[in-house]
This record gives structure tokens, sequence and C-alpha cells, in this order.
């Protein structure tokens, strides 16, 4: 009994060691099940990386319908038959390309590895012929040149695919096209078609998108010059403006500096504005309803036409009503000759005077002039309080008298004075042509 009492003891202390030692080492850890699918097609030769992206992802999708959740241990085991249906489903869905081998590498996150052969006929090279719909050659050639490198749109989607898989592509191109849009031509949209070949030609039309601009007012002024002398360009400047008719008011607003600039410098070239040295600065509000403005103005000289009416002025020998033409020529930037003629249409009388202004500033001169007629000088100043606003003082000998005014500028052709002298005070309403 003794013995078999030592033999059992022996057993057991063999067991519990053997028992100790296989649970020190190590434990293989179980395989999960797949988690996620990563793709990567290749071919011999380049895909466009556009067309590769979306290869990519179909097989992706392909492999998570067929892996996913499934344990790592059983996609291992049959590894050569889920193989086998994701070159058979990809091959079917292929057009252009041939699926020479498929590889699976099986895991957590599982990697399939797929070899493409193109058909024969490969695009060399894609060019692209661009239309743009309804816009004047103006806003056609500044849309072009947002549009000048839309060609990398389809070249990267399309060169190096075979010819017989650019179809396949459509929807890879719209994407990337709009993306293009959204980026470089905003107010526009795009369509396109292919013919495909060796050299594959696209026909891309881009069409205004809504709002667009319905009407355009125009208004031009001169502060150098007679306003009327400016209705001799007036037609071909609304011409010019009218242009912008039926154009995205979006478009307007980001190209206005450079329209801007061309209307200026369409009418800065008349060979009178050049005679003159006129320099146009055009500024616009846009809108479906919109607004131009043009002022052109010269350094060089300075022609005026006014003529005011004098209410209820009591000692004015009944010249209520008077024409001023005033002719400057600046002989530096702050010192002007001009030559000035006063005109009473009631008695047919005409004052004939001379003089020279010192501009002080650009709101400030002084002035002396020459009566021809009287043989006397008038001496005075001027002062702008802003836009709209202006102090005036001249001092006469011909009748030792001193009057002073405050002018007021309702809009560019119509000014109201309040002007008083030691006898009187007086309203004068004042035209400026």
């Amino acid at each position: 009994m003794a013995k078999k009492m030592r033999r059992f003891s022996a057993a057991f202390f063999i067991g519990i060691t053997v028992a100790l030692l296989l649970l020190s080492l190590p434990q293989a850890e179980a395989k999960g099940t797949v988690d996620e699918i990563t793709a990567s097609v290749t071919s011999v030769a380049p895909i466009p990386s556009l067309v590769r992206q979306r290869m990519e992802t179909t097989v992706a999708a392909i492999g998570t319908q067929l892996l996913a959740g499934r344990h790592v241990s059983d996609v291992e085991t049959a590894r050569a038959q889920e193989e086998a249906i994701i070159h058979e489903v990809f091959d079917k869905v292929l057009v252009g390309y041939s699926v020479e081998s498929v590889a699976l590498t099986p895991g957590e996150i599982s990697r399939i590895e797929i070899r493409l052969a193109p058909w024969a006929d490969v695009i060399r090279a894609v060019k692209v012929d661009v239309s743009v719909e309804g816009m004047p050659p103006l806003v056609e050639e500044m849309a072009r040149r947002d549009l000048a490198d839309v060609g990398s749109v389809f070249g990267e989607g399309m060169q190096g695919l075979p010819v017989a898989a650019s179809d396949w592509t459509n929807g890879v191109l719209k994407r990337s096209l709009q993306q293009y849009m959204d980026e470089h031509l905003p107010e526009f949209r795009a369509d396109f078609d292919v013919v495909p070949g060796d050299e594959t030609r696209v026909a891309l039309t881009v069409y205004p998108r809504l709002p667009v601009v319905r009407t355009v007012d125009l208004s031009m002024r001169s502060e150098s010059i007679p306003n009327f002398t400016l209705l001799a360009h007036r037609q071909q400047m609304q011409d010019n403006v009218n242009l912008l008719i039926g154009v995205p008011v979006a478009f307007v607003e980001r190209h206005e500096a450079e329209l801007c600039g061309f209307f200026a410098s369409s009418l800065d070239a008349n060979s009178d504005f050049r005679a003159l040295d006129l320099h146009t600065a055009v500024t616009m509000k846009p809108g479906r309803d919109m607004s131009v403005m043009s002022r052109s103005d010269t350094k060089k000289y300075l022609i005026r036409l006014e003529g005011w009416a004098d209410i209820s002025h009591k000692d004015n020998d009944g010249r209520n009503t008077v024409f001023r033409f005033h002719a400057g020529k600046r002989i530096s930037p702050k010192d002007e000759l001009f030559a000035q003629i006063d005109i009473a249409p009631q008695d047919v009388k005409w004052t004939w005077q001379l003089g020279y202004a010192r501009h002080l500033a650009d709101t400030t001169r002084l002035l002396v002039r020459y009566d021809m007629r009287d043989k006397k000088f008038i001496l005075g100043g001027e002062q702008e309080l802003g836009r709209r606003w202006m102090l005036r003082y001249e001092y006469r000998w011909t009748d030792q008298m001193g009057e002073g005014a405050i002018r007021y500028r309702l809009h560019d052709f119509l000014s109201l004075e309040y002007v008083m002298d030691k006898k009187d005070k007086w309203l004068r309403v004042i035209g400026n042509f």
C-alpha cells in the first residue's frame, strides 16, 4: 500500500510540474476578424491617378463585401478561392483592362493587391476645346484665362488610359471638373463631351450661372473739361459697358478692377483725349441693375463752362444771368495761366479777363485776374470743404467791392451759392455744363 502511495505521489508531482511548465510557456494569440480592407492597383503601364483611386475604392468595396467580419483564419484557409472571386468580379467591372493577378494578404487589416494589363490602344494625348456660351469677346477672353489650366483635369484623368476605358472615367472627371470650376470659374457651370482616340478630344462648354447683369446705368463726368464735351464719346462708352449685360454678377465683382481698367483705357485711346492728356477713372457697383461712373480729368488744362442766375439780387445792373467760360493751362503742378470770358445775354456784354492761379493744394487756390475792359485787377481765393462744399471770396478794384460766398453742390451739374457783399445778400443758382 505504501508503495502504491509513493507511485501516486510521484505521478501527481510530475503532472503538476508539467502543467506549470505548460502554463509558463507563451501562448499563441487567437487571430481575430477582418476589420478593414486596403487595396492597391498597379499596371505594366502608368494608370492615371484619378482612375487608379477609383479602381482601388472599387476593389476595397468588393473586398469589404466578401471578407469583412470573417475570421482571419477562415480567410487564410480559403485564400485561393477568395482571390479567384475578387479576380472574376473586378474583371467584369473593368473596361480597357484585364486582371493579370490578385494577391490577398489576410489580417485584421487585409490587403488586396491587383495587377492589370491594359488593352492595346492607349490615350497618348488629350486636347481640350473650350467654348464660352453667350458671352461677349471681352468676357470670353477673361473666362478662358481663368480656365487656362483646365486641360490638366482631363490629362490627369485620361492620359495613359486605354481608349476603351474612357467612358469609365466620366464620373471621376465630372467631380474633378466641378472642383476645378469652383476654384477657378465659380460663376459658370460646365459640361463636356469626349471623343476617345489615340489623341482624345474633349469639347468643354461653360454656361453662366444666375444672377446676371440685366441693365447698366452709365454716368460720365469731368472736373477739368465741360461735361457736355463727353457726349461725343458717350455712345462708345455705353456700348462698352453694355457688354456686361448677361454676364454673371459675381464674375463682374471678381474682375471689377480689370473691367474698369479696360473701359478707362478704351476711352483714353481717343485722339482728343490724348491731345488734352485726359485720364479716366471708372468705378462700378455690380448687381442685376448695375451703375458705372467714369471721370475723365487732366492735370495740364482746366476748362470750365458754367452759367448762373441770381435770385433777389438788387444792385446788379440787371445782369442776373451770366455765362462764364474759363480756359486754363497748368504751366506747373501748382501754377495756372488762364483766360476767362463772362457773357451777359440780357445786354450782350462781354467781359474779358486774363489771370493767374496758384494751387496751394488740390482743394485750395488763390487767383488774380485782370479785367481787360475796366483795366483793373480782381483778387480771389477758393477753398473746398469736402466734395460738396466750397468757400469763395474775391475783391474787385472795379467797384471797390468784396464778395464772399458759400457753395453747395447738389450734384455734378447743379450748385447753389449764398452770396453776400457789403450792400446785399442773395442766392445764386449755378449750372455746370
